[in-house]
């Protein structure tokens, strides 16, 4: 006991050991001691002094602390004890070191202490990683650390948090993939974000933080582990923006999780967790006194949205995070803060870059941006208030790079935007009363400040990026320079302040202010040969830039020289030839001449291998460190990328090599109508197609309908069928059951119904047989009449009337015939009827005498009127068969009279013919009578002035008629 007193600070007699010695002897006593209250107090010296003497405890007594963990697993506080020694020798932070003997009841973020000494930092700094790598050498040790963290007891659970994220800090990249093939590694971890005890959880968000950076695995793993449901709730149960330090703890998380990972990102938005980030940004009136706590949480949750909507992720995924922003109503709560009050600068800044990419791309956000107004009397749009604070050099520059982000991203493949913007400048738009957009850049321009000069060439650039049409409408705007003089166009006053040499180009002789303006210029008549053409047509421009190419100038101008030689190089490019000073052969020979076409390309190349060019390439956020770096636009980079080659080649090629392009561009463009044709073709033959197929799909549903409801009515007929028969069945086998005698008049009445049954039918036929007889009968009838009517007018001069009159008898004895045969038949259906009748009662009687109510008297009436019935039957069946016999007499006569018909149809065509024959011989008579007149009375005139006696034609008519009485009479008696 001794020796534990000298080492607790104990007097003990005689020379005291020096440090190493004491190590020394307490691992050999944790080694070899077998009781384990010794080990325990011989580790819990070892505690005490492995901040001391860190070097030696850590070099002879960490296989020995190892060994302890994996024997003593029963005993939580010599466990604590070891897991303490060793995260004192593996910890750097001298700050962590302290605070880790006593336990803190919450966590906190812990921040590296500066050390005076850098050389003992290192030294600190490679130690640690020293005993980090000697810990995890053998994978086993990871792993039974894992395990000790299942234990609940807090001396155990805690030390192992802080252990365990120590040796991620310094060996992360291998501590991550032990953990990562470690079996429920990563599980027992996200573990301890349950834990009820604050300052194990808080110490495990440390844990994951540095466990997930640069893993994508162990991010998937630790997100699909439930994570974000869990960090969100502890968000909200610390109180979101107003909570602590682990709010913050949290938000880094989440970062870790999120930042450069699709998946997560994905499973972020499908989780519905981007609706709860909408309470985070509610701010009251009063945003005076944020604490630094609450601006450093609430810029993390600003850094956590721009990650989901970030360019550099998928334009899909992108456009997903950014539609469900606005749909929660996140955009609108950030546009809230945007144009409040009293809210930090740095939370303003970071809240319009937010705003920004939220914003980009999106055509329904943007238009929803448009439409926000500042708070101010009278109303403003907060594009205009925006633009106020960047053309305006008291702000602050990063505000300023934030707002000409913010403006970029608003225009960003909008189109719409972009000519609301452009028709601010315009004469016909323009309002005195009010400030607009296109009046603040404008004056931004040609302020004296070349970060403004910049900035508004810069984001005037953006309202024409990729837009022919407003690229020509910028060409009307006009500015009034000074008093008395006429206006100018706003091409030429850019290209004045480049190229004059007065007041102007004093202040735009800058560098940053004369970039900017040959930025904008680049930009606005690049494949616009119009704007090429209005650029060419100053006189002054031209000799400018060759001059601006040709001088040797110092390494400041180098850019300047290749933006001049970008600028010439779009004219030839585009050049339509519409001006014959400056069409594209005569500019490529003044290039030769006064320049050089390799000293051209040289200068050309000047843009590209500037320092700056590359920056400005990679992100189009411009984010640069001081105000002097600030030269090139994001999307600039990618105009002198499309624009370099093409326009060496041009400078480069002869006149001939030029037409031949230009036949083979004519005969592609000739070649892409007939392809645009032949697609437009095919694209309505598939839309046909589409429609024939729809039509096919709706007729063959329509025909499986019709098939089911075909296949179900059969079932249903099959099913009555059935029915039917098991009833006629049931029918029959209680017909046999029933009494003979019974059974006799059924047999009886069932053989008179049968009967019956078919007299029916029979009577049926016989009144459709009539009912066609007559019809027929009508017809002949009219024949006749005709016939008739006919013959009475022939009768008088033909020999053959007395045939017609036979004729005409037998047809009228036929007729009457007829009808008394139809009467017959009228008579038949009467009877016809009351035998139904009497049927029809019989029955009725016959019914209760089946069932054995009726007694003997009635059963000998019944069969007496049965009897009687039969009788009648009998009777009716030989009226009917006589009726038969009497119709096909009928028939036999209308054919026979239909035959006379056909005869006398023909005899009348004969007379009719011999008539007309008569009638021509008559009229040949009356000629040959008239002559004989003529004769006859030229006669009589020369006897009489003979003196002849002559008979009067009187007397001649007279005995003419005597004759023709006395023939007529003879004619009779002989008939």
């Amino acid at each position: 006991m001794n020796f534990f007193r000298g080492v607790m600070g104990g007097q003990a007699a005689g020379p005291q050991p020096s440090g190493a010695e004491t190590i020394q002897k307490l691992c050999d006593r944790v080694a070899s001691s077998t009781l384990l209250e010794d080990r325990r107090d011989a580790v819990r010296a070892l505690k005490s002094l492995s901040k001391k003497y860190r070097m030696e405890v850590g070099t002879q007594a960490m296989d020995h602390l190892i060994n302890i963990l994996q024997t003593d697993r029963s005993d939580s506080e010599i466990l604590g004890y070891a897991l303490d020694t060793l995260y004192n020798i593996i910890c750097n932070d001298e700050e962590e070191e302290q605070d880790a003997v006593t336990p803190l009841p919450v966590s906190g973020k812990h921040k590296n202490v500066s050390v005076p000494d850098e050389n003992a930092q290192k030294q600190a700094d490679d130690l640690g990683a020293q005993f980090t790598d000697k810990f995890i050498q053998d994978p086993e040790h990871v792993t039974l650390l894992l395990t000790l963290l299942e234990e609940f007891d807090f001396h155990v659970r805690w030390p192992g948090v802080k252990l365990l994220t120590a040796l991620l800090k310094n060996q992360g990249a291998q501590l991550q993939g032990v953990i990562l093939v470690s079996p429920m590694g990563v599980s027992r971890l996200m573990d301890l974000l349950a834990d009820s005890r604050e300052v194990i959880r808080n110490d495990g968000l440390l844990l994951l933080q540095q466990l997930t950076k640069g893993n994508a695995a162990i991010q998937k793993i630790v997100a699909f582990e439930n994570a974000f449901e869990r960090l969100l709730d502890i968000i909200t149960e610390e109180g979101s923006s107003d909570g602590g330090i682990v709010v913050e703890d949290c938000l880094l998380l989440l970062l870790n999780l999120l930042k450069n990972n699709s998946s997560n990102q994905n499973f972020f938005k499908e989780g519905s967790y981007i609706q709860r980030m909408k309470p985070w940004f509610e701010v009251g009136d009063d945003n005076s006194g944020w604490s630094a706590q609450k601006v450093t949480n609430l810029h993390l949750m600003l850094q956590l949205v721009r990650v989901m909507v970030s360019p550099v992720n998928s334009p899909g995924a992108t456009a997903s995070c950014q539609k469900s922003m606005y749909q929660c109503g996140l955009l609108q709560q950030l546009c809230t803060i945007l144009m409040a009050t009293g809210v930090p600068a740095d939370i303003l800044t970071e809240t319009i870059n937010t705003v920004s990419e939220v914003i980009r791309g999106s055509q329904v956000n943007q238009d929803y941006f448009a439409s926000v107004n500042a708070p101010s009397n009278p109303p403003r749009p907060a594009i205009v208030v925006l633009l106020m604070s960047m053309v305006n050099e008291r702000q602050p520059f990063v505000l300023r790079c934030a707002v000409l982000y913010c403006f970029q991203c608003f225009l960003y493949k909008n189109q719409k935007g972009q000519g609301e913007i452009v028709a601010t400048l315009l004469p016909s738009t323009i309002d005195a009363n009010s400030i607009s957009a296109g009046q603040l850049l404008c004056g931004g321009l040609f302020s004296a400040d070349s970060l403004s000069n910049w900035c508004a060439a810069v984001a005037l650039a953006h309202a024409l990026q990729d837009n022919l049409t407003q690229k020509e409408q910028l060409l009307r705007v006009q500015l009034a320079t000074s008093l008395g003089k006429p206006p100018v166009s706003l091409l030429q006053q850019c290209t004045n302040i480049l190229s004059q040499g007065d007041k102007i180009i004093r202040r735009g002789s800058k560098v940053q202010t004369r970039v900017g303006l040959l930025m904008l210029l680049c930009t606005w008549i690049s494949n616009c040969p119009i704007a090429v053409t209005h650029f060419l047509h100053n006189q002054e421009n031209v000799p400018f830039l060759t001059a601006q190419i040709s001088e040797n100038l110092g390494e400041d101008e180098r850019l300047v020289q290749g933006l001049c030689a970008l600028l010439l190089g779009i004219c030839i490019y585009y050049n339509d030839n519409s001006l014959e000073n400056y069409t594209k052969e005569k500019l490529k020979q003044l290039i030769e001449k006064r320049i050089g076409k390799e000293n051209f390309v040289e200068k050309l190349g000047f843009i590209t291998k500037h320092e700056l060019y590359s920056r400005a390439a990679q992100k189009p956020q411009p984010v640069f460190p001081s105000q002097e770096q600030m030269l090139f636009d994001h999307e600039f980079t990618k105009l002198v990328k499309e624009l370099e080659g093409v326009i060496t080649k041009a400078v480069h090629k002869s006149s001939e090599e030029e037409k031949k392009e230009e036949e083979v561009k004519k005969t592609l463009e000739q070649h892409d109508n007939i392809v645009t044709q032949y697609k437009e073709l095919i694209r309505e033959q598939d839309t046909q197609i589409q429609e024939l197929k729809e039509q096919v799909a709706s007729m063959t549903s329509q025909n499986e309908q019709m098939q089911a409801t075909v296949t179900q009515q059969l079932s249903q007929i099959q099913q009555h069928k059935d029915q039917y028969n098991i009833l006629k069945l049931k029918l029959g086998k209680d017909n046999q059951s029933q009494s003979n005698s019974q059974g006799d008049v059924s047999q009886v009445n069932g053989l008179q119904t049968e009967e019956l049954t078919q007299l029916k039918e029979e009577v049926e036929e016989l009144r459709k047989q009539h009912t066609l007889l007559q019809t027929q009968l009508g017809d002949k009838d009219a024949l006749i009449n005709t016939l008739r009517s006919e013959a009475a007018q022939t009768a008088e001069g033909s020999a053959g009337g007395s045939e017609n009159t036979e004729l005409l008898k037998e047809l009228e004895a036929l007729r009457s015939q007829v009808q008394s045969q139809s009467t017959e038949i009228n008579q038949l259906k009467t009877e016809r009827q009351e035998l139904l009748r009497r049927a029809e009662a019989g029955s009725s009687d016959v019914v209760p005498s089946s069932d054995g109510s009726l007694d003997t008297a009635k059963m000998a009436e019944l069969e007496s009127r049965l009897a009687a019935q039969t009788a009648e039957t009998e009777r009716l069946k030989d009226e009917t068969k006589s009726l038969s016999d009497s119709r096909a007499d009928l028939e036999q006569q209308l054919a026979s009279a239909t035959s006379t018909v056909a005869i006398l149809q023909t005899e009348k065509a004969k007379l009719q013919t011999e008539v007309q024959e008569s009638k021509k011989e008559q009229d040949d008579l009356l000629m040959l009578l008239a002559d004989q007149d003529q004769k006859i009375h030229s006669l009589k005139q020369k006897l009489k002035d003979l003196g002849e006696t002559v008979e009067d034609e009187d007397d001649l008519d007279a005995r003419d008629q005597t004759d023709d009485d006395d023939e007529e009479e003879e004619d009779e008696d002989e008939d």
